[in-house]
């Protein structure tokens, strides 16, 4: 059971497992029934955010969201951690807090060992209780691949929901996890990933994006989402395109893990930067090959992507610092032009 890499038995990893942008968009072309019957559905997929919202009574809102995929690490214990703080970031990209978590399992019955499941499950209720939810149940298949996900029902006030969609004139970026761990997972089922880099990626997909929760309590935040499978610049562009404006970034500015780099230079870069890139880069300015494999990462569980009124720029640096966050802001949202984003 030890020497069972997780990797091997999947075709994809991560969020690298999402449909690209432009197949999705003619998979959502297929819905009869519009959202608008329902007016308590505050957030539908209209705008694709993070998660779908109901507003109940009070000003109170329920959030839903579910995501799976298939392993993006070897050890089972970490993929079903991943996976979970992964799916529950899309409540904290709302601005809310989870409440309750619904596990998806799909397990190839006849390759790989019950006990190995188990190993993900309990990864997963490791990563619950630090979000304090619980794993309240969930549903199981066999399945030709590993597949690992949850289900997340969480809740906010409709005065702190933040759409990726609200951004105004002028408001300034900022994003809380560095680029690259599509890269450095490419690099580890290719296996020219160091002993040294080992939990590189590890560590960052499996932490929590919690500020999202007091993020929602900021007026002057006025856009969040989190960035996965689609890289930044996918999500950045639903970003501007919800508010029918573009943005400039600076590509110095972007944090980006060192090491990503590194295995790049080898050739280590996901299938799913190229379908990215092939989606959406006729939004984007013209940019290097390099710039292009970083942006169109997918990341799975990446960090959150904050727009905030540019007048407050000081007040939310001081509260990034006393949340133990040390960041800068990289862009800048502009008038709607020829381009979605232009890259400098």
């Amino acid at each position: 059971m030890d020497e069972v890499k997780l990797t091997q038995y999947s075709h994809g990893a991560g969020c690298g497992c999402k449909i690209a942008p432009s197949v999705l968009n003619k998979i959502l072309l297929t819905n009869t029934i519009s959202t608008q019957q329902y007016p308590s559905l505050l957030v539908g997929n209209d705008t694709r955010d993070d998660a779908a919202v109901m507003l109940l009574e009070n000003g109170e809102c329920i959030i839903s969201t579910t995501d799976f995929f298939m392993p993006i690490v070897d050890d089972a214990f970490d993929f079903g951690r991943i996976a979970s703080a992964n799916s529950i970031s899309d409540v904290y990209a709302m601005g809310g807090t989870p409440i309750m978590a619904i596990a998806i399992l799909g397990w190839p019955v006849n390759q790989l060992a019950p006990e190995i499941a188990s190993r993900v499950i309990e990864g997963s209720r490791s990563i619950c209780a630090q979000a304090g939810i619980p794993l309240a149940g969930g549903h199981s298949i066999d399945c030709p691949e590993p597949v690992f996900g949850l289900a997340v029902t969480g809740k906010v006030n409709i005065k702190n929901l933040k759409k990726n969609s609200g951004s105004i004139l002028g408001n300034k970026l900022y994003l809380t996890k560095p680029l690259g761990v599509g890269i450095l997972s490419t690099a580890q089922k290719k296996n020219i990933l160091e002993s040294e880099h080992t939990f590189v990626a590890r560590d960052y997909m499996v932490l929590l994006n919690t500020l999202g929760e007091k993020l929602g309590k900021l007026d002057y935040v006025t856009a969040l989402t989190d960035v996965t499978g689609f890289g930044l610049l996918g999500h950045l562009c639903e970003m501007c395109e919800g508010a029918n404006l573009s943005a400039e970034i600076d590509f110095k500015k972007i944090p980006i893990i060192p090491e990503a780099l590194h295995y790049l230079n080898q050739g280590a870069f996901p299938g799913g930067s190229n379908r990215n890139w092939n989606s959406y880069g006729h939004k984007i300015s013209k940019i290097s090959e390099c710039q292009q494999q970083i942006l169109t990462d997918p990341q799975t569980n990446g960090g959150l992507l904050i727009a905030i009124n540019d007048s407050e720029e000081l007040q939310f640096k001081s509260f990034l610092e006393s949340q133990g966050f040390n960041l800068e802001y990289f862009g800048t949202m502009i008038e709607k032009r020829e381009k979605t984003i232009f890259v400098i």
